[in-house]
């Protein structure tokens, strides 16, 4: 999280903004207040892409997803316009690390809390299945880890059932390294594919590396399909329940509903304990929002599309006040009534190449001050 500067605005709809959480492909995510003083995470899509109206469509049913899924253990919608000049979505703030964040910062999770991640995904993945929705693209980066428990976020590519296809020819959505088969393939997709996308965001947890590997994306998929995945160092216990998710047949894998009980069985019933690695990211978020308090003046509107801003100030500086209007020129002294006496030739000063005046000469009018600069 960093401060805002003259690119970021200070509001969105009638949300503040107080800082800028992450950037990514689709945009910008700010921590922002309400009016009434409700943190909120404002999603504010790029410029470039706002112009896409095959991405608007993909936006407003990103909207229209979010808002049908309720569950303890997903960030709920609190606000969108998906029509506006840059379309934005905001959601309930969630003050922890992303699980990719806290593992590449605090290691692996150790099994108690892999068991307890598996169950709050599971929780969360049913009650996005229970509205007609598949999400597709489970990964590290959008399982936030609060203090009571795991968050599901970001519905960009969900599919419901009831929708038509919204992808471009050749075109494959989701992120390769946990990717269902079927997804890489482009096929048929349904609630399983989750399901291996979970068990591969479980293995990450207990060991810190992707179940098929990093590189080009065409290679993971290929692995995806055809290799198994890298299990190494996953406990027994976990092993036992994340094989049968990665089957390369959906028709072979269980069902959430299936899954949650064991998971919760394995688990115990002892409170949830995150490892003090991951406790100590979480306070550290919780205190980055009094080290960025809403941005005093007036908010600077979004930019249009084609990228143009209003007027901002330098990096991390505020907007400056709009300068005032530079006063009219004083008008004209009115000639004098009786102007003094020329100057003899040779007395007193003269400028550098002006004639001296001479007998009978007028005297020059007299000049109106030049006004003051206007600044721009």
């Amino acid at each position: 999280m960093r401060s805002v500067g003259w690119s970021d605005p200070t509001a969105v709809g009638p949300y503040k903004v107080r800082a800028l959480i992450g950037e990514g492909g689709m945009g910008r995510v700010y921590l922002a207040r309400s009016p009434s003083g409700r943190l909120v995470a404002v999603k504010v899509v790029h410029p470039e892409l706002a112009g896409d109206p095959l991405f608007r469509e993909r936006f407003r049913r990103e909207v229209a997803a979010a808002r049908r899924v309720a569950g303890a253990f997903t960030a709920p919608i609190v606000d969108a316009d998906p029509d506006g000049p840059l379309p934005w979505l905001a959601t309930q703030y969630v003050p922890g690390p992303s699980l990719r964040e806290a593992v590449d910062l605090a290691g692996p999770l150790p099994l108690d809390a892999c068991l307890r991640l598996g169950a709050g995904m599971l929780e969360a993945i049913i009650a996005v299945h229970r509205t007609g929705l598949t999400h597709r693209d489970l990964k590290p980066s959008n399982v936030l880890l609060a203090a009571d428990g795991p968050r599901l976020i970001d519905f960009g590519i969900a599919w419901a059932a009831d929708q038509s296809t919204l992808t471009r020819v050749g075109e494959v959505c989701g992120t390769a390294a946990y990717m269902a088969p079927e997804q890489a393939v482009g096929g048929v997709l349904g609630p399983a594919c989750d399901i291996f996308s979970l068990a591969a965001v479980v293995v990450f947890a207990a060991t810190g590396r992707d179940p098929f590997g990093v590189g080009d994306p065409a290679a993971l998929l290929f692995r995806v399909m055809h290799a198994d995945p890298d299990l190494h160092g996953v406990p027994q216990r976990l092993r036992d329940l994340v094989l049968p998710c990665l089957a390369k047949d959906p028709a072979r894998r269980p069902a959430a509903g299936q899954l949650l009980p064991v998971f919760a069985a394995a688990l115990g019933h002892g409170p949830l304990a995150w490892p003090p690695g991951v406790a100590r990211l979480i306070r550290e978020r919780e205190s980055e929002i009094a080290a960025h308090p809403p941005t005093p003046g007036p908010p600077s509107a979004l930019p249009s599309p084609n990228g143009h801003r209003s007027p901002a100030s330098p990096p991390g500086a505020n907007p400056p006040a709009p300068s005032p209007p530079a006063p009219n020129p004083p008008a004209a002294s009115p000639p004098m009534a009786n102007p003094p006496a020329a100057v003899p030739p040779g007395a007193g000063p003269r400028g550098v190449g002006a004639p001296a005046a001479g007998p009978g000469a007028r005297p020059p009018p007299p000049q109106t001050p030049a006004p003051p600069p206007r600044e721009i």
